[in-house]
């Protein structure tokens, strides 16, 4: 639910949506090899069954020239987001890569930080679409900035 450009309903996730121990320490092994997130400066702040949460703190680096946080920045935080998302859902010894995923910019990316929201709309043995959001969180008020759709396929371990 929205309301003035808040969702109400996602605020602070509760302990018992948390995924397993074992599926977080995969997602947090996983996302700690990937390099853009390392420099990026982003981490994961909530893992549960279908949905992850990933923070991305303001700093210069991820601005652009007026001061907001980049579309770039901004776009791969919820493309990762989405990626765990649906990777929490997937067996042990499968990969998950991104297949597409669109993005709408809906108002400039300011704040303490950004937070990227990735949730499975609909699992699959092959494919699965997960909904991104994207909010800028000041002084603890979020405000969706972003939201999307992307497609993932799940891939057998090398």
């Amino acid at each position: 639910m929205s309301v003035g450009g808040e969702h109400v309903e996602d605020q602070t996730p509760q302990e018992h949506d948390q995924a397993s121990p074992e599926v977080r320490h995969r997602i947090r092994t996983s996302f700690d090899r990937q390099g853009l997130m390392t420099h990026l400066g982003a981490r994961i702040t909530h893992i549960g069954p279908g949905r992850v949460h990933i923070a991305l703190p303001s700093r210069p680096e991820v601005t652009q020239q007026h001061g907001y946080f980049h579309a770039g920045a901004t776009s791969a935080v919820a493309d990762t987001a989405g990626g765990y998302a649906a990777f929490t859902l997937f067996p042990e010894d499968t990969e998950v890569l991104t297949v597409e995923y669109k993005i709408n910019l809906l108002a400039p990316a300011i704040g303490d930080h950004i937070e990227a929201v990735g949730t499975v709309l609909k699992p699959g043995r092959t494919l699965t679409v997960c909904l991104l959001e994207v909010f800028g969180v000041q002084d603890g008020r979020r405000k969706l900035v972003a939201n999307g759709q992307q497609t993932l396929i799940r891939v057998n371990r090398p």
